[in-house]
């Protein structure tokens, strides 16, 4: 099981049981309740099919507590970040990108993720267990989520064209969601993978195959397709002539809008980010300011300078504070939907400058400090300059990069890196090269 500020995951069944998921739902109460009364907590889930049984252990955890459960059952990561503001924290049953066999909690308070204090915090309390036979409600909710995004992009006062988009939910938590939300704005929808818990791909966009919405895209002349992950967090675009564009690209595409819509000139990306993007920002005598990879890290980054937007380009995740406080795959489909033509050649002429892969490794928790030892001695030779406030980053030149970084939500080592395009290729194979050689001999 992991413990991040991403929330706990796990294979259920295996590292995560019901006994897990009691007992950090109880823990959660105890951190909202810190001797207020009245406390209200949203509660919702993912499609897995283990997070319906799920669900039920976190309410009985909350309402035992004497928390209000509010609940908005299938309903996307988004759309609770937003709604919890009204409240004083919420649950959400999901493991967002991994694979089905995991599930997990995100932790919310007041529309944000816990910070990393928060989360020590959150750890040093012992499940509680009241003696008090007075238990919380539960009342059933909707949202407005819907009509405040559209009530954001039609107040910027640009045009909408109307477009042809393809849509491709995965079976998840945005199914029929974002269909309405695109029609009410104009466009026109063509859906795949639309039915809630029927799974005919993978449920992270940003590595599984999207034949079916590619081939929809390309045999309907659409002008997009967008392809959500289970929980709606993470976006995946795929362009008019049926490619899919890189997590990178998405972002790029983002903060494109939000300057061209909103004037927003102050960024916030995770260090694993292109540097297409930190140019593309300078170009339009803007600023951005590097954090730690992981969501968590980069609202909290956005919270202290007070920046409009940001986001992780590793994810494809967006964000834009004056809307959300996390990654949202459906504002950010909606923004690039009514990106302009000429910037929209900005960005892909931007982005095919620089070449990024990302590989993730199997790595034994117990070697991993070894391990990140061992690859600054091995790799220091070759950087300009090395940056350690998130794993090793070594800077090879003006162009390329490396990233060493241990998962905050699988037992990996993720590996990324950026080149041009003619070179990323040699730069992937000795990286790889030299990071299963040396983990191979502390093994």
């Amino acid at each position: 099981m992991k413990v991040s500020i991403s929330g706990i995951r796990g294979i259920y069944g295996k590292d995560l049981n019901l006994y897990d998921i009691y007992k950090f739902s109880s823990i959660f109460s105890s951190f909202l309740k810190n001797s207020r009364k009245n406390v209200k907590c949203i509660v919702a889930r993912d499609t897995r099919y283990s997070s319906e049984i799920i669900k039920k252990i976190v309410i009985s955890g909350l309402l035992e507590n004497q928390i209000n459960v509010y609940d908005m059952d299938v309903s996307p990561t988004p759309i609770i970040f937003r709604e919890s503001k009204k409240f004083d924290g919420a649950i959400i049953v999901t493991a967002s990108h991994n694979p089905l066999e995991w599930n997990g909690l995100k932790f919310i308070l007041k529309g944000r993720g816990l910070f990393e204090n928060e989360l020590k915090e959150l750890l040093s309390i012992h499940p509680y267990h009241s003696s008090d036979t007075h238990y919380g409600n539960i009342i059933t909710i909707t949202s407005s989520y819907s009509d405040e995004l559209l009530d954001l992009i039609q107040r910027s006062q640009h045009n909408i064209k109307s477009k042809k988009i393809g849509l491709d939910s995965g079976g998840g938590a945005s199914c029929f969601i974002v269909d309405e939300i695109f029609k009410k704005i104009g466009h026109t929808t063509y859906n795949v993978n639309g039915n809630k818990e029927i799974f005919s791909r993978g449920p992270d966009p940003t590595t599984d195959n999207l034949i079916q919405l590619q081939s929809i895209v390309k045999s309907c002349k659409l002008d997009y397709g967008f392809s959500f992950d289970l929980d709606g967090d993470r976006l995946v675009v795929v362009n008019k002539k049926g490619q899919k564009l890189n997590s990178d690209s998405t972002l790029l595409l983002c903060i494109a809008s939000t300057i061209e819509r909103f004037k927003i000139k102050d960024f916030v990306t995770s260090l694993d980010t292109s540097n297409s993007i930190g140019q593309f920002i300078k170009n339009y005598n803007g600023n951005l300011i590097y954090s730690k990879v992981g969501e968590a890290n980069v609202v909290q980054k956005m919270w202290d300078t007070n920046a409009g937007a940001g986001g992780e380009g590793s994810s494809a995740g967006f964000i834009m504070s004056n809307f959300n406080w996390c990654r949202d795959g459906i504002l950010a489909s909606m923004l690039i939907s009514t990106l302009e033509q000429p910037l929209l050649r900005e960005c892909i002429n931007m982005i095919s400058n620089y070449s990024q892969i990302r590989e993730k490794i199997p790595i034994d928790n117990k070697l991993q400090e070894s391990l990140m030892e061992k690859l600054y001695q091995e790799f220091k030779s070759d950087s300009t300059e090395i940056i350690t406030i998130d794993g090793i980053k070594i800077i090879l030149d003006n162009h390329s990069w490396i990233l060493f970084r241990f998962s905050n939500t699988e037992h990996v080592l993720r590996i990324s890196l950026e080149s041009v395009p003619s070179r990323v290729k040699f730069v992937y194979k000795n990286t790889i090269n030299r990071v299963k050689k040396i983990y191979d001999q502390i093994k």
